[in-house]
């Protein structure tokens, strides 16, 4: 009984008083985050949490256990509105869930030599930086991503596997073709695919000065390992998406 009374205590303590219900997840500082993701779900399904608890989208922050597993918004996303700068038409985030004080925004794209570039700019109009869509050079390869951060060395994104030396990239080239034509073979057979293997999104290393200072898995995990990349950049790309 008392061991009872202790568990439900804790529960209390911890917000899970009656109806099981948990607190507000209150908004993080944007400035150092060193992981993220984008979305609306504030609290998901666990091992203790039979269902879901979805808030507005935005960039979040991934914290405790596997239990009581929580993302917390660091920055909300919003279509343009009347607080962003003059001429500024693409998506925005905001610092407030209100969208009353604007942290970044995307200009239209502009397009040179089938590359796609964004500027991303600040409050007050001024740029923080450009993430540029570098097309493919060959079939086998995707596209590319260029992020360029006023005042620091440009920033290049690609595959996981195609991020190493040439002879890295020829064995892992090899390697994924051969996985392919296992699966495209069991797939034949009638192999089912979960949904998660299908919307799998690939993984990019964004290296400078041959070094790894961001990696991203889509829009669904970000990570930045290096203190000096303005996280506004970070939070853009995911806005964009790797498409």
């Amino acid at each position: 009984m008392a061991g009872r009374e202790k568990r439900e205590g804790i529960a209390v303590a911890f917000g899970k008083g009656a109806g099981g219900k948990e607190p507000p997840v209150p908004a993080v500082d944007w400035k150092n985050v060193g992981e993220f993701t984008i979305g609306g779900v504030e609290r998901p399904v666990t091992p203790h949490r039979k269902r879901s608890v979805r808030g507005p989208r935005a960039i979040r922050v991934p914290s405790g256990g596997k239990n009581y597993r929580v993302y917390a918004p660091c920055a909300y996303c919003a279509p343009a509105a009347v607080s962003a700068p003059p001429g500024v038409t693409g998506p925005c985030l905001y610092e407030d869930e209100a969208g009353e004080r604007l942290l970044c925004a995307l200009d239209s794209a502009a397009e040179t030599d089938g590359e796609r570039q964004h500027r991303v700019i600040d409050a007050r109009g001024e740029l923080i930086g450009t993430i540029t869509r570098i097309p493919p050079t060959k079939r086998m390869f995707k596209h590319t991503w260029r992020m360029e951060q006023v005042g620091h060395p440009e920033i290049i994104g690609r595959n996981q596997w195609a991020s190493g030396d040439t002879k890295d990239i020829v064995e892992n080239g090899v390697s994924k073709v051969v996985f392919g034509a296992l699966k495209s073979a069991v797939t034949s057979l009638g192999a089912e695919e979960s949904d998660h293997s299908e919307s799998r999104e690939r993984t990019l290393e964004w290296r400078s000065d041959g070094k790894v200072v961001m990696v991203s898995q889509g829009s669904k995990s970000v990570t930045v390992r290096v203190g000096w990349i303005d996280r506004r950049l970070a939070f853009a790309f995911a806005l964009l998406g790797d498409r």
